[in-house]
């Protein structure tokens, strides 16, 4: 399997898949690469070199008690590029990964990277409008019962859309192939952490697209306010779509999503 080796030596797990212009997916808190394959197969066909990782904690990737922060994030996917040598990059941020493209371009630069879209976007600091109790609540019950915590939280991530049980027990079991360890933290460093400064640092062509029903993430808290800290960034409002937009409106999305690489 491919893996790329991060500064500090953990190995994290990738998908490589089509040829031409590359795009990297990121995915949110625990769920590992594979939660993008609506996107990754299908685009990977339509001339996209479509890249999706673990997390470092998630999946298939090392698991450390350690290293859930935004700077060794942006500093995991900047392994991620040079490993593959990738310029001319589209970065796919879904939820909080929306952060790691935040603090790359604040920490690292954009010279590789050639737009950038956030996708349900937990930006730019939750913590804002969401009381600290709320996380606190979120990783008590995490730690007395991940498996019934998950699948409990499992239908609002797909906002009352009409998908099968299947793929909500799909979403469960990505989900808990992350540590016990990780999935806390990055709530934690999700919550805390300010990306206001970070944010005017994307200065390449932006995309947003968030659900008008995100319960997780509402889109006036994190996809407006993120809109309008990038300079000439674009948000497009998906009407009744909840927190796995690029799940329930795939065919929509994809079509943006292509739209905008090749634009």
């Amino acid at each position: 399997m491919p893996y790329f080796e991060a500064t500090d030596r953990n190995r994290l797990y990738y998908n490589d898949w089509g040829t031409g212009q590359p795009v990297v997916f990121m995915h949110g808190w625990c769920l590992g690469a594979d939660i993008w394959e609506y996107q990754t197969a299908p685009l990977s066909r339509q001339g996209l070199r479509c890249v999706a990782y673990d997390r470092r904690g998630c999946a298939r990737s090392e698991q450390p008690a350690t290293g859930y922060d935004y700077d060794t994030f942006a500093d995991d996917l900047v392994a991620l590029v040079n490993h593959l040598d990738l310029t001319d990059v589209t970065l796919v941020a879904h939820s909080m990964a929306g952060g790691e493209i935040a603090r790359y371009a604040a920490r690292h630069g954009l010279d590789r990277v050639a737009r950038a879209v956030f996708v349900a976007t937990t930006t730019p600091y939750i913590l804002q409008h969401v009381p600290k109790e709320y996380f606190d609540e979120m990783i008590s019950n995490l730690e007395q019962d991940r498996p019934q915590y998950l699948t409990q939280a499992a239908p609002g991530f797909f906002g009352g859309a009409s998908v099968s049980d299947e793929l909500v027990q799909w979403g469960v079991r990505l989900a808990l192939q992350a540590s016990p360890i990780a999935t806390t933290e990055m709530i934690r460093v999700m919550s805390d952490t300010d990306f206001r400064v970070d944010l005017k640092s994307v200065t390449v062509p932006t995309l947003l697209i968030h659900g008008d029903a995100d319960a997780g993430a509402p889109v006036e808290i994190t996809g407006r306010p993120t809109t309008e800290l990038i300079e000439g960034s674009r948000l497009e409002i998906y009407e009744g779509a909840g927190h796995g937009v690029f799940i329930t409106e795939r065919e929509r999305f994809n079509n943006d999503l292509l739209e905008f690489v090749r634009s």
